[in-house]
């Protein structure tokens, strides 16, 4: 299975902050997908295996004890879908990222599906505090036919509490290729009380934003209607189709809204790729 750890970085972790990684690898035996490697180092674990819809897919709930990262902490996270398996992932609760004073909190997800898998990434959402200083990867390697229906929410400040994000700095980014060719690529840069959050070409003043993405050999013209008639309860969405992707984004001043419309478009689009209905994961209703 590949790694994607990095040496220099590894060397700040042990100075700065946590370094926490967990490497999960999936293969399928006979109808069942099941998983067969579960390395984690430092406090990132996943439950055990759960199968609400049966035994072809394997469903894992990834934890990250201390819930939060500060400044020097690392947190990698590496998921290999071997060929033909069916893998689901999520979260119970939103990821937390501190202010800092200084060095950068880093995650890292790295998601490969093999030949005939198909893989769901569908955390909750990431909250950045003010002054938080925050690194944020989301890279996915598609190989042959490989499906994947996931997404990532990002919310400036607690809003619940009025809060803003006024100080710190977010660096994303996002990265989608099937065999080796790029599908979507993306980096953003976002400075803490920039006039980007404001303009009307950036966040227009909503601290929160999201991209769905959904890929597979064929997106349809059919799925893209079907998806632009979801409907962003608090906010904007927008849908866009990409050769072999479909692209959705959110903004506005709700993750529980963003986390609605990304599930109105899952709800659409995973009897089409992955030949299931709907069925949401029991954490979240927790």
């Amino acid at each position: 299975m590949k790694r994607v750890d990095d040496p220099s970085l590894d060397a700040d972790a042990r100075q700065d902050g946590w370094l926490a990684q967990l490497d999960l690898g999936y293969r399928r035996v006979g109808e069942r997908t099941v998983l067969d490697t579960r390395v984690h180092r430092g406090p990132l674990v996943v439950q055990k295996s759960l199968y609400p819809e049966g035994d072809a897919v394997c469903q894992n709930v990834i934890i990250h004890p201390p819930g939060g990262i500060v400044g020097g902490d690392q947190l990698a996270i590496n998921v290999d879908a071997g060929a033909g398996t069916h893998v689901q992932l999520t979260t119970p609760g939103a990821a937390k990222c501190y202010r800092s004073g200084g060095p950068l909190a880093r995650q890292r997800i790295h998601l490969r599906a093999a030949r005939g898998a198909i893989l769901e990434w569908l955390p909750q959402e990431t909250i950045l505090f003010d002054a938080s200083r925050t690194e944020l990867e989301l890279a996915i390697e598609l190989a042959d036919d490989a499906t994947l229906l996931g997404w990532d929410v990002v919310c400036l400040g607690r809003t619940a509490s009025g809060e803003r994000f006024d100080r710190g700095v977010l660096r994303q980014r996002l990265s989608l290729m099937r065999d080796g060719i790029p599908v979507f690529l993306e980096r953003s840069l976002l400075h803490g009380g920039s006039p980007l959050l404001a303009s009307p070409v950036g966040l227009r003043g909503n601290p929160v934003f999201g991209t769905f993405l959904a890929a597979a050999p064929v997106i349809n013209q059919a799925m893209l209607e079907a998806c632009r008639q979801a409907t962003a309860l608090a906010g904007e969405g927008a849908v866009t189709r990409l050769p072999g992707a479909l692209i959705a984004r959110y903004r506005g001043s709700s993750a529980a809204a963003a986390r609605h419309y990304f599930v109105e478009l899952w709800r659409k689009l995973r009897p089409a790729l992955a030949l299931r209905a709907a069925v949401p994961p029991r954490i979240w209703n927790t």
